[in-house]
Formats: structure tokens, sequence, C-alpha cells
């Protein structure tokens, strides 16, 4: 579940793994945010995925995970939160995955003065078979929900959602997001055929989201 924005500066904070020649990159820096790589695992295979295209990274800087990440990994790299506008979990896996760890990591950020947002998919309901938005609710103060699709044999397609009946999930989680949290962002991405962009936005701005129109193969 990678964010698209400007590619980040740098690097801020990586730790070893058992192979000394590898680092996991935990956190990283565009602007003024600070980015929270969770988790490589996702509910999607994204075709337009730069990991399901031969690359894993954002700029030069390798977001691939080979273990387990625990919040013990995450909080002592947070630095000031004074110093950053936002915390974002984004990486190029779903952040709500690894759940128990974006909720204590969220917590402190809050604790600390943060504000913090959350890159989704959109389909932490149907993976967890229950509404986590409640949960969210206590430390997210925005969140991003990748649509990508106005119709569900374009969002097969392009996402291949390895949960059945996911187009319909996310499409539902749209609706529910504003009920919990203050600022919520649907995107799609202009470009991938077979989908309206337009139509994207109108199932946005009917959810009472804001809709953000994305660039294929505009990665970072």
């Amino acid at each position: 579940m990678i964010n698209r924005h400007p590619s980040p500066s740098y690097c801020m904070q990586s730790t070893p793994s058992t192979d000394t020649t590898f680092t996991h990159t935990l956190v990283y820096d565009i602007r003024r945010s600070r980015y929270i790589n969770l988790t490589s695992r996702c509910t999607l295979r994204c075709q337009f995925c730069p990991k399901h295209n031969g690359s894993k990274q954002v700029a030069e800087y390798d977001l691939t995970l080979s273990k387990t990440i625990h919040a013990d990994d995450i909080l002592p790299l947070l630095g000031d939160v004074s110093a950053f506008e936002e915390y974002v979990f984004c990486g190029y896996g779903e952040p709500t995955l690894n759940l128990a760890t974006l909720l204590t990591v969220a917590a402190e950020l809050k604790q600390r003065g943060a504000k913090v947002r959350l890159n989704t998919d959109g389909l932490g309901n149907l993976f967890h078979r229950r509404n986590i938005l409640p949960e969210l609710s206590k430390y997210i103060d925005a969140i991003s929900i990748s649509l990508n699709a106005d119709t569900e044999a374009a969002y097969i397609k392009h996402c291949q959602p390895k949960l059945p009946k996911a187009y319909a999930a996310v499409r539902d989680f749209i609706k529910l997001a504003p009920q919990y949290i203050n600022s919520v962002s649907v995107s799609a991405i202009n470009g991938l055929s077979e989908v309206n962009i337009e139509q994207c936005r109108q199932i946005a701005i009917n959810a009472g989201c804001h809709f953000t129109e994305r660039q294929l193969d505009i990665v970072g």
C-alpha cells in the first residue's frame, strides 16, 4: 500500500536484520512528514504497484521487510514529534494487517502530541472480520483510502484482491470512515484502463470524503 508523494529526501532510520548486509527501512521522511513502514504483507496484488513490477524501492530506499515488525522496533525511531507535521503509516504493505503494532505506535504518537495519518486499502474490516474504525479513531486524525476503481470488474482486474467481496468491503469502509475519522480522503489513479476517474470522484463525494486524483506510474 504505497503512498504516492514526491520522493523522500532521505531514510532517517533503519534496523539491521539477521543478514548484516541488509537493513529494514522502518521509517523514512518526506518533507516534514515521517512515514512508518509496518509490513510487506498486503490484501491486494495491484498490477500497478512497483513491488509487483520488479521494484520494492521508493527513490533509493528499499522498503522490503523480512520479519514481523513490533512496536518496540518502531518506538525508538519516532524522533522529535515537534519536527514533523504528521506521522503516516504507509509502506509497500497494508498497515492494518499489523494492527496491534499500528495501534500501539499511534497511541504513543498521540500521547506525544503528534498528528497521525493512515494510508490504507480499506480492507481492514474485511480482513479482521470486525469494524476496526472505532479502534483507529482513538489515535488516527486522518485516513487516506485507496479506491482505485469505480466498478468491481475494474477493481478485480487492476488490484487482484486476495479476499472475496473486497470491492464491496472497500466501498463500505469508505461510507463508514467519516463517522469515526475527522479527515477522510479517497484516492483513485487516473490512467488505469476501464476506470472512470470522475465516477471515483463521485463515490468519494457521496460518502462525504475528499477525493485525491493520482497519476499512473508516479510513485513516491
